[in-house]
């Protein structure tokens, strides 16, 4: 359908026609005369005929606009991470816990906002709040638009904020309680019920680094787990319950041992989230003899993971080399596949070991440890001088008896004895526990630990939480809880995703989020927004989330 113009008797008409096909012949139908011409231009009946049309056809429109360079602004913004991880915000209930922090104070600002803009950018590309700052200028989260980088600041320094001391009461000796620790302890009670089982905790810790000195007690110098002695760090412990779900963070100095804490975190569990019984879950590193000691004090159960080259009893004669037949158990693993393990219990003075055995494992580690030898036999033949320093291959040489100075002989040699002594902890894993729990339930729950540490890989890798710029205790605190934030939400999307069936990857979800994308462009006082599609996976995700795409185009105008 098009307007038309012909001349008749000298002047020029214009006609309403379409085209249509009769007889197999194309051919154009006269549906309207429009009148003459200067007529029809003169009293605007054309231009009132033509805005009709646009009402109904909005797109055409934009795209018009676009073609000439729309001359009154356009607008681009992202749409996707904001309306999914929106909802997921206001459905854990972190909204809601912040609104009721922050009734009793004055900030001239949207503190709850700010926080959610410095989680989803954590989120999705994570870095500093001064590159969050610049981040918010290409996405479309309500409530937003006013926020300056001394907010985000702000909102750092208030989620870290020490609390009053009359409410120390269960703090660490690490670490005080701060607003933090308030939103923890309100999000747990909105989800506690009379089902909630909280009675198996996990915990771990890995350290994060500063790029400046930290903080006035959050920056001091220990053992690295990122390899960075030299700068300034601190300590992050993340305790999960048995559904995967966050329950809390401790954050301490850099210079605190793991084996000080754990007893310490559990006390201070028990009192935050009321827990009765309890059954601590916990790698070999965050173990002593007095930490045992103070569980069993306690009537805490526990499994831990032993030291099996290091204790005595088990490397002994007494544990490894009991001579018991092991049960062969077989586990679901994360990808659906299945793995054998050999399980046997050990009781040695009235303590319970559980001796396990992968024998894939085992495997893959004598193939390791064989190419390592076969490296190191060939490098002996060139010379042993650099061998000693290369920590792969010292622990399997030995100092030859007949070396005599200054000769061209070898002066260290493969060590057999080393390597039959290695061999025997090929694929084992030893747990040490006095929970009322079978055999496997222990390996079960101690395999569980393993969430503890993708929620790790998932922060430090995905999230990227470190490095950290901030120079106070408060903002420091602050910008390591938005970490944890992130981490609530992307469990919840995992579970939604989870009980509706779907897998995706979290690289390409993102990416997709970041395509879904709004146009607003403005045209004599209307606004109409145009939406480009949902690609690849977007669309089940969010109907797995109850999350409602907006429409293709809209008159934002007229809302």
């Amino acid at each position: 359908m098009f307007v038309r113009e012909k001349r008749i008797n000298g002047y020029s008409y214009l006609y309403l026609v379409e085209s249509v096909r009769e007889d197999g012949r194309s051919k154009q139908r006269i549906i309207k005369n429009l009148g003459r011409k200067e007529v029809v231009l003169a009293d605007g009946g054309l231009d009132r005929l033509a805005a009709s049309i646009a009402r109904y056809a909005d797109r055409a429109s934009v795209l018009a606009q676009l073609a000439a360079g729309n001359p009154d602004g356009l607008s681009c913004k992202r749409i996707g991470a904001p309306l999914l991880f929106g909802r997921l915000w206001q459905e854990s209930g972190i909204a809601a816990v912040f609104e009721e922090l922050l009734a009793g104070r004055q900030f001239e600002f949207p503190v709850e906002r700010a926080v959610f803009a410095t989680v989803l950018h954590r989120i999705m590309v994570s870095g500093s709040d001064r590159a969050c700052d610049k981040w918010l200028e290409d996405y479309d989260i309500p409530g937003t638009e006013e926020l300056g980088l001394h907010h985000l600041y702000r909102a750092m320094a208030w989620l870290g904020e020490e609390l009053p001391d009359e409410e120390q009461g269960d703090a660490t000796p690490f670490a005080p309680r701060t607003v933090k620790d308030l939103v923890e302890e309100r999000l747990f009670a909105r989800r506690h019920d009379l089902f909630t089982d909280l009675s198996v905790v996990f915990m771990d810790t890995t350290s994060l680094y500063f790029e400046g000195a930290g903080g006035e007690t959050l920056g001091a110098r220990g053992h690295s787990k990122d390899y960075r002695p030299q700068l300034a760090q601190m300590i992050l412990g993340v305790v999960i319950d048995q559904d995967g779900r966050p329950i809390c963070t401790e954050m301490w100095p850099g210079n605190t041992a793991d084996v000080s804490v754990l007893v310490p975190v559990i006390d201070r569990l028990r009192s935050r989230f009321g827990i009765g019984r309890v059954c601590v879950v916990a790698d070999r590193g965050m173990i002593s003899a007095a930490t045992i000691a103070a569980l069993e004090e306690r009537g805490l159960e526990y499994v831990l993971g032993a030291r099996e080259r290091t204790d005595r009893i088990v490397r002994g004669e007494v544990v490894l080399a009991d001579e018991r037949p092991y049960t062969p158990l077989c586990l679901e693993r994360a990808g659906g596949d299945e793995t054998q393990l050999f399980i046997k219990e050990v009781k040695v003075a009235g303590k319970r070991y559980i001796v396990c055995r992968n024998e894939a494992v085992a495997i893959e580690e004598a193939e390791t440890r064989r190419k390592v030898v076969a490296a190191l036999d060939r490098q002996l033949t060139r010379g042993d001088k650099a061998l000693i320093g290369n920590s792969a291959y010292r622990r399997f040489l030995r100092p030859v008896s007949d070396a005599k100075p200054g000769r061209k002989h070898k002066l260290f040699e493969i060590d057999a004895g080393k390597l039959a002594e290695e061999a025997r902890f090929d694929g084992v894993f030893v747990l040490r526990s006095n929970a009322r729990i079978s055999p496997l339930q222990a390996v079960i729950r101690y395999r569980d630990l393993q969430n503890v540490e993708r929620l790790f890989r998932v922060a430090k890798a995905t999230m990227r939480t470190r490095p950290i710029y901030h120079s106070s205790d408060a903002a420091i605190r602050g910008h390591v809880f938005c970490s944890f934030l992130a981490l609530i939400l992307h469990q919840a999307l995992d579970e939604k995703l989870r009980r509706a069936g779907k897998r995706v990857e979290w690289a390409d979800l993102l990416r997709d989020l970041d395509r879904l994308q709004e146009v607003t462009i403005s045209k004599r006082g209307q606004q109409i927004v145009l939406r480009t599609p949902a690609t690849n996976s977007i669309g089940p995700i969010f109907k797995a989330a109850g999350v409602a795409l907006p429409a293709n185009v809209r008159d934002a105008s007229a809302s």
